[in-house]
């Protein structure tokens, strides 16, 4: 016998509505009746399954269109009540059964069973023979104290073996004119609220249910929106701590402070220790290059739009001559006011002192008092990162979310350290062959062996066609083949292993005068200005066998008018002087420097002399030295032979490449700066492979360095390099493929210390596979180390400072106040970046700063110049 139901309106409903609400207790299912056919009816009663209707399929249709249907209503938690029993009649004889008829009005109705134990049936409810009446329940859907559930749903009541609402799939809600009025959607009942624990509240009833029947109030802080009226059981549930931390007010300010530092005063031996650290740290800023007036000084920035872009980059400007004199003087350019004077300008160290101090920083390194110091430093550092992740990662993803806009997607990020020739993928080049070759065949692209070819000649003679080519027959990409093989790496890129192709494609001083290259830098551009915050510092070689190469490559850059608001250049100086030597191209390793320096300190001090040169000067920001860093070599002594008498086949020492490259630019710079002009930074490829001194020399000479794996080999320059804040642009894919496997990547552990490390990605022809290089750098450390959004952000932010992009453009892509130290000079809503994050880098690096300096320093507010 069916149970009254709960909550009627009218005269009687249908039995389609009633049997909606399953019984509490069905003691009439008989299994001995399982196997038989008499009807649907009878097996809805005893609980079996059964086929829906065959004409009343789209009703539920209809009500889930209407959102009223509840199918998957979300778990609730809480262990619900014991519902009180119905009573339970007596087992009645077999019913007989009627046929179906149809109702008044033509709709059909199902069979109805009856017995004689039944009696007559009430037109309204209908209870067992001896057993009290139901209790009266109030009209209107009432809401049972095990579970709150949505006002205006049918669900099941839960029962006490599972707080999961028990809605079977095969019932059906079927559709009358009498019900419409009761399945209207309410625009009140439909704000439904979703509490931290899975269930559904709604607006219309505030009070939330305990366990023990009483009634709660619910703070509106502990529940949040639910974007579905329905719920799923097999949707991802909801964090509680992400909806408290949505629903608090950003604390940007403030954030737990852990003071570990040790009490007691250093012992003798570290003292001495320090004093040594802070005489390397004097001797740095001895060498390095810092501009006399900072940029942010020399430009107020008080707009704070977007920069317009340059309407006409390649404008020459006429400045006037100078007066100046320059000469070679034992590899080092001596600037003079005049002909007639001989008081140098510029003065600056000369190789013998420079080599002096760069073996006083090698016999530190090997200290052995010394190591222990900093190594115990450095995992203080990293300890000390790992301990603020623990009380503070809530509060950098708070801050994060209350930042408007910003994410790690919209943050600007620079590729510190790609190489012009490889700065596109494999499919990309692929594309710009097939593309040629099926456009200009005809265009006569080499000279060899005495004859001119045409495009289709030269594939004709490799035997391919455009058909023939795809991604594995070019060949360029690095594979196990190149580890530990710096030359395989090198021929990688030739495409399908032919250096005529790499001339026509990838090379801008052939016959056809690099159009073709130029063309795919365009491309190449144009993709970065579509995904609008990715930035790159393409690296293009100068390879100083003649002084001409300068004039060659501003033509290049001028004519073809290759300029990108999101593109700056570095000049990479190959050091392979002992090729050109045995070539017989030049004699000496002065031969070398000439033809590097002399022409910029001509076109300095005469615009006017190579105006292109000028015009292209205004967008490089950096010099690069770049070779294979694992070749075997002698350590330089602190007497070398000068450039000039450098005449033999021997290859110099990566240091003394280092010395007369930032002598001369140092020398140069000065004389620029004076003049008003752009300034450009040493930031050569140092620490990939090699000695411990490449890293020695570039600790004194250099801004930024490429790679720098090799520090992990030396604690002490680890330490000093974190002192000093040298910018480190590491490529742990590039790594991977040459001479460090990614799990034993030292990025990581020098991420953690706080050493100021950005992602870049070397060449993305042989090393990456998307389209965008960058975001496949970030996404594969992102997935393998565990970083966080923040975590990103913050190198992202350090890439842009490493970079030589204007000061212009930095104030508009991380704040203008970026010069600033510490949480003064972030912007979150630029970076992404909380300022918990920046102020703990900055407090952790200030102590340890008063520390080597045993508490005498006054620290500088902002960067350095």
């Amino acid at each position: 016998m069916d149970p009254p139901y709960e909550g009627h309106r009218h005269r009687r409903l249908s039995i389609r509505r009633r049997r909606l609400i399953k019984p509490l207790d069905s003691t009439r299912a008989n299994p001995s009746q399982s196997q038989t056919e008499r009807g649907w009816r009878r097996r809805r009663r005893d609980g079996l399954p059964l086929r829906a209707p065959p004409r009343r399929r789209g009703a539920r249709r209809r009500l889930l269109r209407r959102g009223l249907c509840l199918l998957h209503a979300p778990q609730d938690p809480r262990p619900a009540p014991p519902l009180r029993p119905r009573p339970t009649p007596p087992h009645p004889p077999p019913p007989r059964w009627r046929s179906p008829r149809l109702r008044p009005g033509g709709c059909r109705r199902g069979p109805r069973p009856h017995s004689a134990a039944q009696g007559s049936r009430s037109p309204h409810h209908a209870h067992p023979a001896g057993a009290p009446a139901a209790p009266h329940r109030p009209r209107g859907p009432v809401i049972s104290p095990g579970s709150t559930k949505r006002v205006g749903a049918i669900v099941r009541p839960t029962t006490p073996k599972s707080p999961v609402p028990i809605v079977s799939s095969f019932e059906r809600i079927e559709d009358s004119d009498d019900e419409e009025e009761d399945l209207v959607p309410d625009a009140k009942n439909d704000a439904a609220y979703l509490t931290t624990n899975g269930t559904i509240e709604s607006e219309l009833l505030p009070d939330k249910t305990s366990q023990n029947g009483e009634l709660k109030t619910v703070p509106s802080t502990q529940m949040i929106r639910s974007h579905s009226a329905t719920g799923s059981l097999h949707a991802p549930q909801l964090n509680p701590i992400a909806a408290d931390i949505l629903r608090k007010e950003p604390e940007h300010e403030t954030f737990s402070k852990i003071n570990i530092t040790a009490v007691e005063t250093p012992s003798p031996d570290e003292i001495e220790a320090y004093k040594v650290l802070h005489k390397c740290l004097e001797l740095r800023e001895r060498y390095i290059f810092r501009e006399e007036v900072a940029p942010w000084e020399k430009e107020i920035i008080t707009d704070p739009s977007t920069p317009k872009p340059n309407p006409n980059p390649f404008n020459y400007e006429h400045q006037a001559k100078t007066e100046h004199h320059f000469e070679m003087v034992d590899g080092v350019v001596h600037v003079y006011p005049n002909k007639d004077s001989r008081e140098r300008l510029y003065p600056i160290a000369d190789a013998t002192t420079f080599f002096t101090d760069m073996h006083y920083i090698l016999r530190v390194l090997a200290a052995g008092d010394i190591r222990t110091v900093c190594h115990h430093r450095l995992n203080l550092l990293e300890q000390k990162f790992n301990l603020h992740l623990m009380v503070n990662a809530d509060r950098e993803l708070l801050a994060q979310k209350a930042a408007p806009h910003r994410d790690f997607y919209n943050v600007r990020k620079v590729d510190t350290h790609v190489h012009h020739s490889a700065c596109m993928n494999q499919k990309h080049l692929l594309r710009f062959i097939k593309s040629k070759l099926r456009k200009e065949p005809d265009e006569v692209v080499i000279f060899r062996d005495g004859t001119y070819l045409t495009l289709k000649e030269v594939f004709e003679s490799l035997d391919l066609t455009g058909y023939d080519l795809n991604v594995d027959l070019l060949d360029v990409h690095a594979d196990k083949s190149t580890f530990h093989r710096f030359d395989k790496f090198n021929l990688k890129y030739n495409p399908c292993g032919q250096s005529r192709l790499r001339e026509i494609f990838l090379k801008q001083d052939n016959l056809i005068q690099g159009r073709f290259l130029a063309e795919l830098t365009k491309e190449v551009f144009s993709d970065l200005e579509a995904s609008k915050y990715q930035m790159a510092e393409y690296r293009i070689s100068i390879y100083g066998r003649k002084k001409s190469e300068w004039d060659q490559m501003a033509s290049w850059i001028v004519n073809n008018e290759l300029y990108s608001e999101n593109v700056v250049w570095l000049i990479q100086i190959p050091r392979i002087y002992n090729v050109y030597r045995e070539m017989g191209t030049i004699n000496s390793f002065q031969n070398l420097l000439d033809n590097i320096f002399l022409p910029l300190y001509e076109v300095t001090i005469d615009p006017a002399s190579h105006p292109q040169l000028h015009v292209f000067l205004e967008q490089v920001v950096g010099l690069d030295l770049v070779d294979d860093e694992s070749k075997p070599e002698r350590r330089p002594t602190k007497h070398m032979p000068t450039p000039e008498q450098w005449t033999n086949v021997f290859n110099p020492a990566y240091a003394y490449y280092v010395y007369y490259c930032y002598a001369n630019l140092y020398t140069l710079n000065k004389l620029r700066e004076s003049k008003g002009m752009t300034t450009i930074k040493l930031r050569p490829h140092c620490g990939e492979a090699g000695d411990i001194d490449h890293l020695a020399a570039a600790f004194l000479t250099s801004h930024n360095i490429a790679h720098g794996v090799n520090l992990r080999k030396s604690p002490v320059l680890q330490y000093l390099y974190y002192l000093a804040q040298i910018g480190l642009a590491m490529s742990p894919l590039s790594n991977n493929s040459l001479f460090i496997d990614y799990h034993r990547n030292p990025f990581p552990t020098f991420f953690l210390r706080g050493l100021n490390v950005s992602l870049s990605t070397d060449d993305p022809l042989q090393i990456h596979l998307t389209k965008e290089p960058l975001v496949e750098e970030y996404s594969i450390a992102a997935s393998l180390w565990k970083l966080s959004s923040c975590d990103l952000c913050e190198i992202a932010r350090n890439s842009v400072y490493q970079s030589g992009f204007s000061h212009r453009l930095k104030s508009h892509w991380i704040g203008r106040n970026y010069y600033r130290r510490g949480p003064e000079g972030n912007d979150i809503h630029q970076t992404n970046v909380p300022h918990i994050r920046v102020e703990f880098r900055h407090t952790i690096w200030k102590e340890e700063m008063e520390l080597i300096h045993l508490g005498n320093v006054k620290l500088p507010e902002e960067i350095d110049k």
